[in-house]
């Protein structure tokens, strides 16, 4: 079934969308009818995006680190698509390194990417948001922000100031029709993440032990949260974070 709106087809923006989590996010909302514009840096992988999701996949190139062009990209898509009924947040960067060695620089480089990058692309698509009178907009955090984890103290300080603002973007855009929330995946068995752990079997032990479902998990189930957030299964939900982590937020 399409999600669709009285005005017709719902147009969503999901940033990091050619690779990862970001992709499995694309995929779910295709298969459901939303025109889906993904934005992400690396051409070959939005190439092999736009060839995969077909006509209903959008794609443009562009770092959103590059701050003064975030307002005319949301132009250019909300003049060229009509409308913006959904934004993904879920381009992001990590470095790990120990917390004396992180400097100035590499503190401010995932900031800019992570924090101020989400916000700039957050308020001019709420500017296109506010006269339809509707609009959702997902964030992506991290299980680094709800307990600590070692050697990636940037990501985590990110990550914790993503939640922060999911929480005040929802009291003060809720009353205007749109709703924000976020979605703080766990262990989920990516490319990346399966060569990390398989290369350290003491760490893969060391998550599957504290993860009660004794699993990692998959992107779909990343997407899955997305997609209720996103749509109108959660249309009283707003303001809140949800754990996709097989229960290692609270495990022991």
């Amino acid at each position: 079934m399409n999600e669709n709106t009285t005005s017709g087809q719902k147009v969503a923006i999901v940033t990091g969308g050619a690779s990862g989590l970001g992709y499995a996010v694309v995929e779910k909302f295709v298969q459901n009818g939303i025109r889906t514009i993904v934005i992400g840096r690396n051409q070959e992988k939005l190439d092999a995006a736009k060839e995969a999701f077909g006509d209903l996949c959008s794609t443009i190139s562009f770092d959103l680190s590059n701050l003064q062009g975030i307002p005319e990209l949301v132009r250019s898509i909300a003049n060229e698509f009509g409308r913006i009924d959904i934004l993904v947040n879920n381009a992001g960067i990590n470095m790990k390194k120990p917390f004396t060695e992180v400097t100035d620089e590499d503190f401010q480089k995932i900031i800019l990417t992570n924090v101020t990058a989400i916000f700039s692309l957050s308020r001019e698509v709420v500017n296109v948001m506010l006269p339809q009178k509707q609009g959702a907009i997902v964030n992506i955090s991290s299980m680094a922000s709800q307990y600590g984890i070692p050697k990636v103290i940037a990501y985590t300080a990110s990550k914790s100031a993503i939640e922060g603002m999911t929480r005040a973007m929802a009291v003060e855009l809720s009353p205007e029709g749109i709703r924000v929330n976020c979605v703080a995946p766990g262990f989920i068995a990516t490319d990346m993440s399966a060569k990390a752990l398989n290369n350290d079997p003491e760490r893969k032990n060391k998550v599957l032990s504290r993860t009660p479902m004794g699993k990692l998990g998959v992107p779909a189930d990343v997407a899955d949260a997305v997609y209720f957030y996103a749509t109108e299964g959660a249309k009283y939900v707003t303001g809140t974070v949800l754990p996709v982590d097989g229960g290692n937020s609270i495990g022991f």
